[in-house]
C-alpha cells in the first residue's frame, strides 16, 4: 500500500475551498495524503475506513474530517468491485487550506472554537450523533453563489466546532511522526504495519524498516507513542476486528485468524484489554444502537 501525495493547490489557486460530489461505482482506492484538511461525508456505501493507524468501518450518513498530511483511504466492501455490481459509492468532499480565511482571522475570539476543531482535525474526527441538519448544509453548498457558499462553509464548520459527540482517529505518535518530516523512519514503520498487519510481524522486521537496532527502536517507538510496539500492533488488529464483527459476515473464530491474531484465547484478551468488551459483547451492544 504505497502511500501518495496529491497536489489541488492548482484546483484551489481561485477559490477558498472545493467541494466535489463524488459518485462512482466505488471510491477511491488510493492511500493519500495532501496539506489541505478534508471534511468528507459519506452519502452510499459502506467498507473499511483507513486514517492514519486508524480502521473502522464506515457506513452512510458519516462524517470526518481530516487534517493536513494526514494519510487516509476508504475501500468499499468486496461487493462493490465485483463484475456485475450495480452498488454505487457517493461522497461529498470539501477540501480547504488551514489559513484558507487568512493567517490571522481564526485567531479571533469569535472563531476560538473553529480554530480548535482544526487543531483537533491533526488526528481525524468522526463526528457521531445527530448529523441531519450539517449534512443538508453540505448539500446546500453546491447550489450556492460565492458569498453565501462562504457563509454556509463557516456555518458548517461552527457547528462541527461546537457539536460534542465527536471521536478523535489516529493515534498522536503516527500524527506526530509524520508531521516531524513528512516522511521518517517511523512513517515507513506505520505504512508497513497497515499493510501487513495480518500477518506475522516482529519486533526485528519493523526495527529493521526503521535502521535501528531492536532495543533502539523499543524505546523511541514506546516514547513517541506512549504505549510499546506490540501493544499499538494489536490495537491495530483489534481496530480491524471491530470493523468484521459490524459487518456481520464472519465467525468470532474467522476474525481472530483474519485479523492477524493466531489463536482464540490471545484474541478475547487483548480485544477486551482494548474495548473493554468481550467480542460478543462488542456485537450486542453495537448491533443495538447502544
Amino acid at each position: 500500500m504505497k502511500l501518495h501525495l496529491l497536489d489541488r493547490s492548482t484546483k484551489l489557486s481561485n477559490t477558498s475551498f472545493l467541494i466535489r460530489n463524488n459518485r462512482y461505482p466505488n471510491l477511491l482506492k488510493i492511500w493519500h495524503y495532501h496539506p489541505e484538511l478534508e471534511l468528507v461525508v459519506i452519502l452510499k456505501s459502506s467498507g473499511t475506513r483507513f486514517i492514519g493507524d486508524n480502521i473502522e468501518k464506515f457506513n452512510e450518513g458519516e462524517i470526518v474530517l481530516i487534517g493536513k498530511n494526514l494519510p487516509h483511504m476508504w475501500l468499499n466492501d468486496k461487493e462493490y468491485f465485483e463484475k456485475d455490481s450495480k452498488l454505487e459509492a457517493q461522497a461529498i468532499s470539501i477540501h480547504f487550506n488551514e489559513n484558507f480565511a487568512g493567517d490571522a482571522f481564526f485567531n479571533l475570539p469569535e472563531m476560538s472554537s473553529i480554530e480548535k476543531l482544526l487543531i483537533r482535525a491533526q488526528s481525524g474526527i468522526r463526528f457521531i450523533g445527530d448529523l441531519k441538519l450539517v449534512i443538508n448544509w453540505i448539500k446546500e453548498l453546491e447550489t450556492l453563489m460565492k458569498f453565501d457558499k462562504l457563509m454556509k462553509f463557516f456555518q458548517i464548520l461552527n457547528f462541527l466546532a461546537n457539536h460534542q459527540e465527536y471521536k478523535l482517529l489516529s493515534s498522536i505518535g503516527f500524527v506526530n511522526s509524520f508531521k516531524k518530516t513528512g516522511r521518517n523512519n517511523l512513517v515507513d514503520v506505520y505504512e508497513y504495519i497497515i499493510k501487513n498487519f495480518k500477518d506475522k510481524i516482529t519486533l526485528d522486521d519493523v526495527a529493521s524498516i526503521a535502521c535501528m537496532n531492536p532495543t533502539a527502536f523499543s524505546r523511541v517507538f514506546k516514547r513517541v507513542n506512549r504505549k510499546t510496539f506490540s501493544e499499538y500492533l494489536n490495537e491495530v488488529r483489534i481496530g480491524y476486528a471491530c470493523k468484521l464483527l459490524m459487518e456481520e459476515k464472519y465467525n468470532i473464530s474467522e476474525i481472530c485468524f483474519e485479523s492477524g491474531f493466531n489463536n482464540i484465547s490471545n484474541f478475547n484478551r487483548q480485544f477486551k484489554k482494548t474495548t473493554n468488551y468481550s467480542p460478543t459483547q462488542y456485537i450486542k451492544t453495537h448491533l443495538s444502537g447502544s
